[in-house]
């Protein structure tokens, strides 16, 4: 562990990714206890997120996910990574927020994204098209739901129980995100690892535009992205099979599936152009022995200034998964590290 670590605080983000063999019930029974592991390994945060008409996803009610896991820990802060504001109502999602504050308070964050539905069908059934994830649409719907915690709501209609509340807002930042959440003044998640140089110039970006408001004094960037850590580094490679397996498979046949097991994941046939996805997915991730992972996060938190790493790793066996995120937690000296 190096002070550059230690001094950086780590979290979780579980997609309550389905398993063959296994449902989706069974893949939010997971998260929660995940959610309950990691709380015991000391990370920071756990968040959920939001997926609407994904077979290989569980998660699509990410407010109603957070509950459960709130319910079921008793220090990690709990939030969602995120809720995708274009698929909701400004005031409906304060109101379930303010719910979840005043049920589990002080304990709560308020991840927000601007993506929409993964196929047009999907977008159809939510009411949205494509354009629902306007930049200038979503940095007023952002407006309006801060709005509803402060009282500022022009239509004289006041939110409860979010009104005078305190829920952290952070902006899941793609693209034009940085410059969202920078004009907000609101911390930022970014992502992914893999993709360093643009990564970074968003990272610059906020921290150039950024205004303090009522919500943060300075800018606060959280890095997401896959970390794997094992005994070897071919038994942290074999982690990150499923979940390339998968997304290869969604580029290739439009729909993301469930994870098939490491094992059988090279075994099947793929397509030269699937394969090429597979492959292309499998680079930039950080992932190895402890020593190799500890060295290259302390690159990465040296080089973007990071204050916090979101780990977003999903793969299909949920032993490899609890065990890699007990090294990463011995890596970053966390308090339930052992």
């Amino acid at each position: 562990m190096t002070s550059v670590l230690s001094s950086t605080r780590f979290s979780v983000l579980d997609r309550s990714r389905v398993r063959e063999g296994h449902g989706a019930p069974e893949a939010l029974r997971d998260t929660v206890r995940l959610a309950r592991d990691v709380e015991e390994l000391g990370f920071h945060r756990f968040w959920v997120s939001e997926h609407h008409g994904v077979p290989g996803v569980a998660g699509s009610a990410p407010t109603v996910l957070a509950a459960a896991v709130a319910a079921a820990t008793r220090t990690i802060r709990v939030g969602t990574g995120g809720v995708m504001l274009p698929n909701h109502r400004p005031l409906v999602v304060a109101e379930q927020f303010g719910v979840l504050e005043s049920l589990f308070p002080g304990r709560v964050d308020m991840g927000l994204g601007r993506s929409v539905g993964f196929t047009d069908g999907v977008r159809r059934a939510l009411g949205r098209d494509k354009d629902a994830a306007d930049t200038d649409d979503f940095a007023a719907q952002l407006d309006e739901l801060l709005g509803w915690f402060l009282g500022t709501s022009p239509t004289g209609v006041h939110a409860r129980p979010p009104e005078g509340l305190s829920v952290p807002p952070f902006v899941l930042a793609m693209g034009e995100g940085a410059s969202i959440a920078a004009r907000a003044g609101l911390p930022m998640v970014i992502g992914d690892l893999r993709a360093r140089e643009r990564m970074l110039h968003g990272i610059e970006r906020y921290r150039a535009e950024f205004r303090p408001s009522v919500w943060a004094a300075e800018p606060y960037v959280v890095v997401s992205g896959t970390v794997a850590v094992a005994a070897t580094p071919q038994e942290a490679h074999c982690i990150l099979l499923p979940e390339a397996r998968a997304m290869a498979y969604s580029r290739t046949h439009g729909t993301f599936p469930p994870l098939a097991p490491a094992e059988e994941v090279e075994r099947r046939t793929m397509t030269a152009k699937e394969r090429g996805f597979y492959e292309s997915g499998l680079t930039g991730h950080v992932f190895g022995t402890e020593e190799q992972v500890a060295h290259e996060l302390e690159s990465v938190i040296k080089e973007t200034g990071a204050q916090e790493v979101l780990v977003t790793t999903s793969t299909y066996d949920r032993a490899a998964l609890l065990d890699s995120y007990r090294r990463l937690a011995r890596i970053a000296g966390l308090g339930g590290a052992s």
